[in-house]
């Protein structure tokens, strides 16, 4: 077996919503097997702090580009101006993601259109981009979406950001299918319940964490880093020959009847 089946010494990763939480781990992950890394966030301050962090892991080959992927016309140029810069992109992650909660029957057209345009129309217009500069370049590449334990089912008030994962897992496999001949593999990640920054309002919320924890058989909630193996993975030589799946990072939350 080769010993540098996870290497990704020059390769160049963008990493979409990579300023903090999982995005961030993943990004720091990818550099720390040798790879560059874009990351792209709509806040500067979140861009510079990242990048200062992940620079000390591959020497400083970092960019960073503030960019608001709600406006999704725009992502074709972006990506454009991505691949100018840094000289192209090997691994893509599409990990920038929102979500509002609301009543089913009382949820506003507004707030649907935008949590898919962020969650799955952007993941779909960036994919589409890089897609085009492989097939460009000649060679093949990773996609890696960061999907969701809604990929699987849904909870209450969560009608808009259930049915953007659910898209993005058949995005994830459809895309898999279509872009096989060009030797593109796109996979998915499916986390469980993650402490960030995000859900630090559920995690102080006790009856919230004491449900998390009964439906978690590794009894805890968990950490961004728990999913960067999984990226690695996907992104590297190790896991060249797997596509069109979800892998569920979970604690065993889905094993458990």
């Amino acid at each position: 077996m080769e010993s540098n089946l996870f290497d990704l010494s020059g390769r160049t990763a963008l990493v979409t919503g990579g300023g903090r939480g999982i995005g961030f781990a993943i990004a720091k992950g990818l550099a720390q097997q040798g790879a560059a890394v874009a990351i792209l966030a709509r806040t500067a301050h979140q861009l510079e702090k990242a990048a200062g962090r992940i620079g000390q892991a591959n020497s400083g080959r970092v960019w960073t580009f503030q960019a608001d992927l709600e406006k999704t016309e725009a992502v074709g140029p972006l990506f454009e101006t991505v691949v100018s810069e840094t000289g192209g992109i090997d691994i893509l992650v599409n990990c920038a993601g929102t979500t509002i909660r609301g009543p089913a029957e009382d949820f506003s057209l507004e707030d649907w259109e935008k949590v898919h345009r962020v969650n799955l129309t952007s993941a779909f217009e960036m994919s589409k981009a890089f897609c085009r500069h492989r097939r460009q370049a000649g060679a093949g590449g990773s996609i890696i979406n960061i999907g969701s334990l809604t990929c699987h089912g849904a909870r209450p008030t969560t009608a808009a950001y259930a049915s953007s994962k659910g898209g993005m897992l058949m995005l994830t496999k459809t895309l898999a299918v279509e872009w096989a001949k060009y030797n593109i593999n796109v996979n998915a990640i499916g986390p469980g319940y993650i402490a960030t920054e995000l859900t630090s309002p559920l995690q102080a919320d006790k009856s919230f964490t004491d449900w998390v924890l009964a439906k978690t058989p590794l009894g805890r909630w968990g950490r961004p880093d728990d999913l960067v193996g999984t990226a690695l993975l996907l992104a590297s030589k190790a896991g060249e020959f797997i596509t069109g799946q979800i892998i569920y990072v979970d604690g065993g939350w889905l094993a458990l009847l």
